[in-house]
């Protein structure tokens, strides 16, 4: 049975994975009864219990308050030598009675991070977030202000829970001669890191416009080496049918 409460947006939910997080090459917690807070729709943080943090929790005499889970004091973290500035957060007296005896750490004020035995990157996996990678062979014709960027017959479909449908198509079906290298890297906990190119229409660079996962995650290695445009910032054509941009760019 999950053990779920809610008080407005905000849910909490206690997962049972093994957590670990490092600062500074040493173990700041190590936990098998982390919390699941559903702070933000979209992804959740972790809450840990403090028994289980292995470093110094300094007080900063600092308060933020949240209205669904009360007042939060700051602390900074110490780790050896190593100091995480107000990087972690207890809400001693918060209407979660599962949240009094936490404290919720900054995840990128942490060196690394461990579900299990496994590296985790960018936020905890939504236990109820699905990845679904679906090969297809419909006609898809990429375009940015008339001009082709794309076209395959060989396209590969990644649907996640709560984000825009996205297709990866295989590279040498891009235009290449418009591809600029970028320097972004960015993390998703399901996919791995991905790179970026740029594109250059009419003397106009769009900028980290598509992306790449070279070496993605092992339960996505169905789009490994597979390009994606953003959806929002070009126009597809899917069998003969233009595409809705969607909204905002995630």
């Amino acid at each position: 049975m999950v053990d779920t409460t809610s008080r407005g947006r905000v849910r909490v939910e206690q997962a049972y994975k093994r957590v670990r997080a490092y600062l500074g090459g040493q173990v700041v917690v190590d936990t098998a009864a982390p919390v699941y807070v559903w702070e933000i729709p979209n992804y959740p943080a972790y809450y840990v219990p403090i028994a289980d943090v292995r470093a110094r929790l300094v007080e900063t005499g600092r308060v933020e308050h949240s209205p669904s889970r009360g007042d939060g004091h700051v602390y900074d973290v110490v780790s050896g030598d190593t100091l995480a500035p107000g990087a972690a957060l207890i809400f001693p007296d918060s209407p979660f009675p599962e949240l009094r005896e936490t404290v919720r750490l900054k995840w990128a004020a942490m060196d690394e991070w461990l579900e299990e035995d496994e590296p985790i990157y960018t936020h905890p996996r939504d236990p109820y977030t699905r990845v679904e990678i679906l090969a297809s062979s419909r006609h898809l014709v990429v375009s940015l202000n008339g001009t082709t960027l794309a076209e395959t017959r060989r396209p590969t479909l990644l649907c996640e829970s709560h984000l825009p449908a996205r297709w990866y198509l295989p590279l040498g079906d891009l235009d290449t001669s418009r591809l600029r290298p970028s320097e972004t890297v960015t993390h998703c906990p399901y996919k791995g890191a991905a790179t970026y190119w740029s594109v250059e229409v009419d003397g106009v660079l769009e900028t980290d416009l598509i992306w790449c996962y070279r070496s993605p995650l092992p339960e996505s290695q169905k789009i490994a080496g597979l390009a994606a445009f953003y959806g929002e910032r070009v126009d597809l054509v899917v069998d003969g049918q233009p595409q809705v941009r969607p909204a905002g760019r995630h």
